[in-house]
C-alpha cells in the first residue's frame, strides 16, 4: 500500500521522535505482553468483517496462531490505511497487519517482520474482449522494479489496454505498477475498497482493474462478483518485492523478533499453507 509523500514525511518525524524517547536515559525494553494490531477489515479473504463485527480471513486466523506462539495477548482493531501508519507512530497501535508488501520506501519508515506471504498480481475483466481470460497453469510473468526493462514483457497488455478504464484500490503497492506502465496509454480510477471497483468493474462502468491474485480466486463466483475473472498474466518477481510482512514501528525491535520467530515457526510447521489453502485455494508461503 503505497504512502503518499505528505504522509511519508510526517511518519518519518514520528518514527524519529518515538526513536528519541527510546534514547533516553532511563528508557528500557518494554514487556510485551498487550498488543493492538491494525487491520483493514475489508481486504477479503485476507482479513475481513464478519456479521457480529468479529474479523475473519487469512491474516486474523494467522495472527491468532502467531500471537498465542509468541505467548502475547492481541487486540484487533479496524482501521482504513489511510490512518494506519500515522496511528503506528502515535502509539494507538503497535502492529499493522493488511497485505502490506514489503518494499524500500515502506522500509524507511516502518520495520517489518519476515514475510508470512508472497503473491502475484494480476488483471481481471468482466468482459474477455478486453483480455483474455488466464489459462489455467499459465505461467508467470516476473518483472523486476526498472519499468523500462520491464515493457517488452508488458508490451501486449499495453496494447490491448490502450484507451480502456483500470481500477485500483488506493494506497496499494500496485499503483505505481499501473502508473508506471499503463497511465499513458489507459485511464486510471482509484477507488477506496475494492468492492467498490469490483462493482463498477461488474457493470462495466471501466474495464480492467488489477489486484492480487488471492483477492480475485478467494471471490471467484460469489454474487457480486460472478462475472469477473483473472485475465492476461501473473505478474511475480521482485517488482512487488520480498512478500507481505507484518509492519512495526522501527524502535520496536524486540515485538519484531518475537514475530519473526513465531512466523518462522508457522511457516515449518505448515500452518501458513493450512491457512492459505483454506482462504486463497492456493498455498502463499514466501
Amino acid at each position: 500500500m503505497q504512502v503518499k509523500c505528505t504522509r511519508l514525511v510526517k511518519a518519518l518525524i514520528g518514527a524519529a521522535f518515538g526513536a528519541a524517547l527510546l534514547a533516553g536515559g532511563n528508557a528500557s525494553a518494554k514487556e510485551w505482553k498487550t498488543v493492538t494490531i491494525a487491520l483493514d477489515g475489508s481486504y477479503a479473504p485476507w482479513n475481513l468483517t464478519l456479521p457480529g463485527g468479529k474479523l475473519g480471513g487469512f491474516e486474523p486466523e494467522l495472527v491468532a496462531n502467531l500471537c498465542a506462539r509468541a505467548q502475547l495477548q492481541c487486540n484487533l482493531v479496524t482501521q482504513d490505511w489511510d490512518g494506519m501508519i500515522p496511528g503506528l507512530q502515535a502509539g494507538k497501535f503497535d502492529v499493522l497487519m493488511d497485505a502490506i508488501s514489503i518494499t524500500p520506501d515502506r522500509e524507511k519508515i516502518l520495520s517489518f517482520s519476515k514475510p508470512y506471504a508472497a503473491t502475484p498480481a494480476t488483471f481481471a475483466v468482466a468482459d474477455t474482449k478486453v483480455l483474455p481470460k488466464t489459462a489455467p497453469g499459465a505461467s508467470q510473468v516476473k518483472l523486476d522494479n526498472d519499468a523500462r526493462s520491464n515493457l517488452p514483457a508488458i508490451d501486449g497488455l499495453r496494447k490491448a489496454l490502450k484507451g480502456k478504464t483500470i481500477g485500483l484500490q488506493s494506497g496499494t503497492i500496485y499503483t505505481r505498477f499501473v502508473n508506471d506502465n499503463f497511465k499513458d496509454v489507459a485511464s486510471i480510477r482509484v477507488y477506496k475498497t475494492s468492492p467498490e471497483r469490483d462493482l463498477d468493474l461488474a457493470n462495466g462502468r471501466i474495464d480492467a482493474s488489477f489486484d492480487d491474485v488471492t483477492y480475485y480466486a478467494a471471490n471467484a463466483g460469489k454474487p457480486d462478483s460472478s462475472s469477473i475473472v483473472m485475465a492476461g498474466p501473473q505478474i511475480a518477481g521482485p517488482v512487488w518485492g520480498p512478500g507481505e510482512g507484518l509492519a512495526f514501528r522501527k524502535q520496536d525491535t524486540d515485538l519484531k523478533a518475537k514475530f519473526d520467530t513465531a512466523i518462522a515457526a508457522a511457516q515449518a510447521d505448515g500452518t501458513v499453507k493450512k491457512l492459505a489453502l483454506k482462504w486463497f485455494k492456493t498455498d502463499v508461503t514466501p
